[in-house]
């Protein structure tokens, strides 16, 4: 006997337990996620299964929870080899039926906040509502304070007012060895933003972010690594543009390469950041800034042989998607990095490094070869501060060999 649950998926038993109903339009959502049908079958075999079983025990379905998904598991092994994937199916099960109002949203005990953790919140909260910061950076500046405040006051009450100059620089004297150099550089930022936060709300009247150490640094000591021209067109000669991955991954590298974006800005465009008509393309980069950059025309035309002819069927609004269900936007820039890693360790060339930073770099030192100014660099890779594009004049050698002094007693 055959039950067919949608015209994709047939098993051989009747669906039964609280979640039935539901069954089939959970198949109909992971086939659009773009899984192979075996893949599918699976998902809707483990959630029959797991209807079933929830009848037995007579759970109603409101108070389904991923605490039974658990149980269901770990009884299911008893009788049967556990099957690789079982455990993610109805993770995607409870949370699609969370989505669809079907079962109520898991219900999180919320841990009592230590003092020092409350602090570190509110100044969380500061950072991301008043100074709409980036979410990046409120990640790496938080575990600092929070880790300066535990220092500080413990488990006890959190007051601001009795921090001294002291306190701040016995803290950076102690962590600053242990980290990496930026490491310990965004530490010292950190802190004179939670101090410049303090004074700003009234907790401390002196000025104790002008106390925080200067971690010893020299800037401009190295030359970007950028990677050469030919390097360049290798690498996009050597990626197979017949499969939608390679589409894909050509408009990746090329709008690297040409525009000089970084992961993010990549990885999260959007297919309305794209004027088509006037061929602009709106970046969205560091701190929320909105830069517009020309479409070369090159570009454009990779990313139309992309949407047209390799980027599956998605509502999802970003232009670049997983090549694997589920498919959808890459949840985090470090997806970049590993096509360009990948992408350089298949061609086999001597890159400087394997990052996407380098076509920045790259596009850079290219510009100033022909003559573009700092300002127009600076511009065009979306730098807020013009210090940051300083270290290109490095790579202007020919300018450089200018300033030199000649030699004492001529060429040896």
């Amino acid at each position: 006997m055959k039950y067919i649950v949608n015209d994709r998926v047939v098993l051989s038993q009747p669906l039964q337990g609280p979640l039935k109903a539901h069954i089939a339009s959970f198949a109909q959502w992971a086939g659009e996620q773009g899984y192979a049908l075996s893949y599918v079958h699976r998902k809707v075999l483990i959630a029959a299964c797991f209807s079933r079983w929830l009848g037995q025990k007579r759970v109603k379905l409101r108070n389904v929870s991923s605490e039974h998904a658990v149980r269901y598991l770990r009884c299911r092994a008893r009788r049967v080899r556990p099957h690789q994937g079982d455990a993610a199916a109805l993770r995607q099960l409870i949370d699609f039926l969370r989505r669809r109002g079907v079962i109520p949203a898991q219900r999180i005990a919320s841990r009592r906040l230590t003092p020092f953790e409350r602090c570190a919140r509110t100044y969380e909260q500061f950072l991301r509502e008043e100074r709409g910061l980036a979410s990046a950076t409120i990640t790496n500046y938080v575990p600092f304070i929070r880790c300066f405040l535990q220092y500080r006051f413990g488990k006890g009450r959190v007051l601001l007012s009795r921090l001294s100059a002291g306190d701040v620089v016995n803290f950076v004297q102690r962590q600053a060895p242990r980290l990496h150099l930026k490491r310990a550089k965004l530490l010292t930022t950190a802190l004179r933003s939670f101090l410049n936060f303090a004074r700003y709300r009234g907790d401390i009247t002196l000025d104790l972010a002008a106390a925080v150490p200067t971690v010893a640094n020299w800037t401009m000591t190295t030359i970007p690594r950028a990677i050469a021209a030919n390097q360049v067109r290798r690498l996009l000669a050597r990626i197979d543009r017949r499969t939608a991955t390679g589409r894909r991954d050509y408009a990746i590298l090329l709008l690297l390469a040409r525009l000089g974006l970084r992961a993010c800005e990549a990885a999260f465009l959007e297919l309305d950041d794209i004027d088509w008509k006037s061929g602009r393309l709106l970046v969205s980069g560091k701190g929320g800034q909105r830069t517009e950059l020309p479409l070369p025309t090159d570009v454009g035309e990779a990313i139309v042989d992309y949407l047209q002819r390799g980027r599956p069927r998605s509502t999802c609004r970003r232009v670049f998607l997983r090549a694997k269900a589920p498919i959808r936007g890459f949840v985090t820039a470090k997806a970049i990095g590993s096509i360009v890693q990948h992408a350089i360790e298949h061609t086999g060339i001597d890159a400087p490094t394997k990052g996407t930073h380098q076509f920045r770099h790259a596009l850079a030192t290219e510009m100033l070869r022909h003559g573009a100014s700092l300002t127009e660099i600076g511009e065009l890779l979306g730098h807020r501060s013009p210090e940051t594009t300083k270290i290109y004049a490095k790579v202007d050698l020919t300018a450089l060999r200018t300033l030199a002094l000649s030699w004492p007693g001529g060429v040896r």
